[in-house]
C-alpha cells in the first residue's frame, strides 16, 4: 500500500519536530518510517496507529536518540582514542604515586617528587577526563545520578589535592582534606547508598 502525499507530509512533520539536523539522516529516517507505516497498514492497522507504532519501534526514547547515536558512531574513533589517553594517564599517575609512597616508606630519594607529580597528574589530568567521560553517559540519567557523580568527583579532587598539599607542607591542606572528607561522607555516600537501595527493591 502506497502512502498518499498528505500521509507522507504528516510523517515528515514528526521528523521535522525532532532535532535531527543531518539532512541525509533525516531523509533516511523519513523513508524508513514510511516503509514501516505502509507495511503496518497492509496488515490492517489505521494510519495514525501505524505512525505511533513505527515511531516507538524506531526510537523508543524519541527521534533525537537516532542522531545522538549516529554522531556517537561517527566519532567513535575519537572517543576510543580519548579513552586510551585517559586510561594511560590514569595508569602512569597511579604507578607514579605507588612508587612515590614506596620510596618515601623506604626513605629513598625521589619519593616526594614521584608522589607529587603522580597526584598532580591524577587530579588535574585523569580525574577531569574521567568525569567528562562519565558525565556524557549520565546526560539522560536521573538528577540523583548526576549529583552522585559530581559530588564523587568533587570530593576525590579535594582529597587528592589536599594530600598533595600536605606532602608539600603547604598551608590549607588540612581544611581542604576535611572539606573533601565531609563532601564524600555526607554528599557522595548518601546518594550512592540511596541508589543501591532503589536498585535492590526495584
Amino acid at each position: 500500500m502506497r502512502l498518499s502525499a498528505d500521509q507522507v507530509e504528516i510523517i515528515r512533520k514528526h521528523v521535522d519536530q525532532s532535532t535531527i539536523n543531518i539532512d541525509s539522516l533525516r531523509d533516511d529516517v523519513l523513508d524508513h518510517l514510511c516503509c514501516v507505516v505502509e507495511i503496518k497498514m497492509e496488515r490492517g492497522n489505521f494510519f495514525e496507529r501505524s505512525v505511533v507504532e513505527a515511531l516507538t519501534e524506531l526510537a523508543p526514547e524519541g527521534l533525537d536518540e537516532i542522531q545522538n547515536e549516529t554522531v556517537f558512531l561517527l566519532n567513535s574513533t575519537k572517543i576510543i582514542r580519548m579513552k586510551k589517553v585517559m586510561y594511560l594517564f590514569g595508569l602512569i599517575t597511579a604507578i607514579s604515586m605507588s612508587f612515590g609512597v614506596t620510596f618515601k616508606i623506604l626513605h629513598w630519594p625521589g619519593g616526594d617528587e614521584l608522589l607529587i607529580y603522580g597526584m598532580i597528574g591524577f587530579v588535574f589530568l585523569y580525574l577531569p577526563l574521567l568525569m567528562v567521560n562519565h558525565f556524557k553517559l549520565t546526560l539522560n540519567s536521573a538528577l540523583t545520578e548526576k549529583l552522585r557523580l559530581i559530588l564523587g568527583f568533587a570530593s576525590a579532587l579535594a582529597i587528592c589535592t589536599a594530600i598533595a598539599l600536605k606532602v608539600l607542607h603547604i598551608a590549607g591542606a588540612d581544611l581542604l582534606l576535611i572539606g573533601g572528607t565531609l563532601l564524600f561522607s555526607f554528599g557522595f555516600l548518601p546518594f550512592m547508598f540511596f541508589n543501591m537501595y532503589k536498585k535492590s527493591v526495584s
